[in-house]
């Protein structure tokens, strides 16, 4: 469904800058707290960046790490943040059946495959999770993972029940759907490409119009708006990769017996689903180069046939890649910058779930005075330290790629 340009002067409450997961978020939750007059801007289409581009993994937490979370804030605050990505899940899966959203979801959990012998990696975190976030995932062995996963690759795993997959883009235009029949007004192909003051409000000007507005969101992601530069300057736009296989149909069975997405251990870890007709996805890598679908198709595929071997020859129908937003600290960016002016970026790696959650927390913000969003505040605007940061971000990249080479040759070297 194409959404008008915007054209002319339009008046709003609030104008979103962003049309994916953070903003159609953020538009949504307004609209169900009675505000029913919010604009929409999206400089290409609903979902075209990193939220139509994903995984479509639906599960808890963030990039940052839970350990991490837990030596930051300790563990009443830790898992106050943590609570309220487990409890976006459910919100997520709720929407999907009350708005009868066509997006492909499979409620088959999420397993995190350990590509390393050790255990005690995966052991520690199911303690962690269990006794500090209150969140219990099943141990797997490497038997049982292997009944689900054709492969010697994996030597155990954590399933994570609760979790299940989608098609992201499709849940995206969903949720755009719900929100706009909700009042939101939603302009595609309309960059934002000024913001200034108003007097006590904001104007957000687009190539064809304008809209003015007491309060304004930049929920752009990796898809960099150059509005106000200390926003801009706080996230690294990093790339990540994803293919999908032609259908498979049983020869499927002969890699996965198991509906549950599954990523690895790894810093550099590949992540997957079969998809309800029978293909594969696959993504992985991460870079700070946007490279074209064939370069991408040649990489996905090597990495793949590293799992499994037998699905050599497959054809790969579709590839891509997307940018996210990355802070330094490995957080979200939430929270109000300046009077009126809000912000929900920064969600690389881990994002549905918490951007369904930055969406409730700065709608119920603006709507309601609600103070959640001050919980983010250990994890604010930090400068990127562009482009000092990308290279270093692809150097610490390949320094973990190379790291967990050596680990993996090493283990294996010691099994012979």
């Amino acid at each position: 469904m194409s959404r008008p340009v915007l054209s002319g002067r339009t008046d709003a409450r609030v104008c979103v800058v962003g049309g994916g997961f953070a903003g159609l978020n953020t538009g949504l939750g307004l609209a169900e707290r009675g505000v029913d007059d919010v604009v929409l801007l999206d400089a290409r289409e609903i979902g075209f960046g990193a939220s139509g581009r994903n995984g479509g993994f639906v599960f808890g937490g963030y990039s940052r790490d839970e350990a991490a979370l837990l030596r930051d804030l300790g563990p009443e605050r830790a898992r106050e943040l943590y609570a309220g990505t487990t409890a976006a899940v459910g919100q997520i899966r709720e929407r999907i059946r009350r708005h009868a959203i066509d997006c492909d979801a499979v409620d088959g959990g999420v397993i995190w495959a350990n590509w390393f012998r050790d255990p005690q990696p995966l052991r520690e975190r199911q303690r962690l999770l269990a006794e500090t976030y209150g969140v219990e995932w099943q141990w797997l062995t490497r038997e049982r993972l292997r009944e689900r996963l054709l492969t010697d690759r994996y030597h155990a795993g954590l399933f994570e029940p609760h979790a299940f997959h989608f098609h992201p883009l499709k849940y995206a235009q969903g949720i755009a759907r719900v929100a706009a029949s909700s009042g939101v007004r939603i302009h595609e192909r309309s960059p934002a490409i000024g913001l200034s003051r108003d007097g006590a409000g904001w104007v957000v000007r687009t190539p064809d119009g304008e809209v003015r507005a007491e309060t304004v969101v930049l929920a752009c992601g990796g898809y960099l708006a150059g509005l106000v530069g200390r926003v801009d300057a706080g996230v690294l736009p990093i790339a990540t990769y994803v293919m999908v296989t032609e259908p498979l149909g049983d020869r499927l069975d002969d890699a996965m017996r198991t509906n549950a997405a599954v990523y690895d251990t790894r810093f550099a870890f590949d992540y997957y689903r079969a998809l309800p007709d029978t293909r594969l996805l696959w993504g992985g890598r991460v870079s700070i180069l946007d490279r074209p679908p064939e370069a991408v198709k040649r990489l996905l595929y090597r990495d793949l046939l590293k799992v499994f071997p037998q699905l050599g020859g497959v054809r790969i129908d579709h590839a891509w890649s997307g940018l996210m937003s990355y802070a330094r600290h490995q957080m979200p960016q939430i929270g109000r910058i300046d009077e009126g002016l809000w912000l929900a970026q920064a969600f690389g790696g881990h994002g549905v779930a918490p951007t369904t959650h930055a969406g409730e927390v700065v709608a119920s913000a603006i709507a309601e005075g609600d103070e959640r969003w001050k919980m983010f505040a250990d994890y604010g605007l930090v400068s990127a330290m562009k482009p000092a940061g990308l290279i270093g971000a692809q150097l610490s990249y390949w320094w973990a790629e190379a790291r967990d080479a050596w680990k993996d040759w090493m283990e294996r070297l010691g099994g012979r």
